[in-house]
């Protein structure tokens, strides 16, 4: 029973599309502000400072040196293993999500340069079906490793999912496996591995591969965490802190090293992957 499948595979183009659009209304404030300079500032509001909800194409333009990514992803798409049908059949949905998202799936492997140093790259893109993690994927993330190996290049992730992919059921879960395998030989060819959680990062995504980096840094205001808050209290009848599942809550016990804002994210990476590659 076939997964995934290969398919005519659209190249991620970085390249802006006109937008008649010039203005957009800021949801925290309630300002209307200039396209344009949102951009410019990292899609954050110049007014209050709240942070625009960003796709993996505008994640990749704001981490890379200009110009200098290359997709590398896999030509695959979801097949529908189980048939499965929830309000709409799951081979429909992932079309609409490819309509609407101008991409082949949920992330986006590639090969890139940040502050000056070749990596290669996976940014997540939550628009597609949550970010959810099924067979393609999985697949994806085990290439971009694998590529990082071939390369001799740290491997870059960047994470923004709910989590497992309920329409592909076991062949979700077992990603989780998958790609924790395949990360025991990027640490084995000592490569490293740094993993960056966004808003959401949550589900099987952060119980596996985006908790397994040498280093783990979260985006300022993102939200890590396995199941949802309703659940949990359910679970255990227990009234959790009010600052559960925040950036501030995973360092505080551990679970990441470090909390950092969104203009300052590319200069960090730089930073510590200059930590890691000899000669800088």
């Amino acid at each position: 029973m076939p997964i995934f499948k290969d398919k005519h595979y659209f190249r991620v183009n970085l390249e802006r599309e006109p937008d008649e659009n010039l203005w957009m209304t800021c949801k925290a404030c309630g300002e209307l502000v200039f396209k344009q300079r949102v951009r410019e500032s990292d899609n954050i509001c110049p007014h209050c400072g709240e942070y625009f909800f960003l796709t993996a194409k505008e994640r990749i333009e704001s981490l890379i040196d200009e110009r200098s990514f290359v997709d590398i992803s896999q030509p695959i798409v979801a097949e529908d293993p189980l048939s499965f049908v929830d309000s709409k059949p799951y081979p429909q949905r992932i079309e609409e999500a490819q309509e609407a998202t101008g991409l082949a799936g949920a992330i986006i492997i590639g090969s890139a340069v940040i502050s000056s140093i070749p990596v290669v790259l996976g940014v997540m893109d939550f628009r597609f079906i949550g970010g959810s993690m099924g067979s393609v994927m999985g697949e994806q993330i085990c290439h971009g490793m694998e590529e990082a190996i071939g390369r001799r290049s740290p491997f870059v992730l960047v994470s923004s999912s709910g989590g497992a992919r309920i329409q592909e059921g076991i062949f979700s879960l077992l990603q989780m496996a998958k790609t924790a395998a395949v990360r025991g030989r990027l640490a084995a060819e000592r490569l490293p591995f740094i993993s960056v959680m966004t808003y959401p990062t949550s589900g099987g995504v952060q119980a596996s591969i985006a908790s397994l980096g040498d280093v783990i840094i979260a985006e300022r205001g993102a939200m890590i965490g396995f199941a949802g808050r309703r659940v949990i209290q359910n679970t255990i009848a227990e009234e959790l802190p009010k600052d559960y599942q925040t950036d501030l809550f995973a360092l505080e016990h551990g679970l990441i090293d470090r909390v950092v804002k969104r203009e300052d994210l590319r200069a960090e990476l730089g930073n510590v992957l200059g930590f890691f590659v000899e000669g800088r």
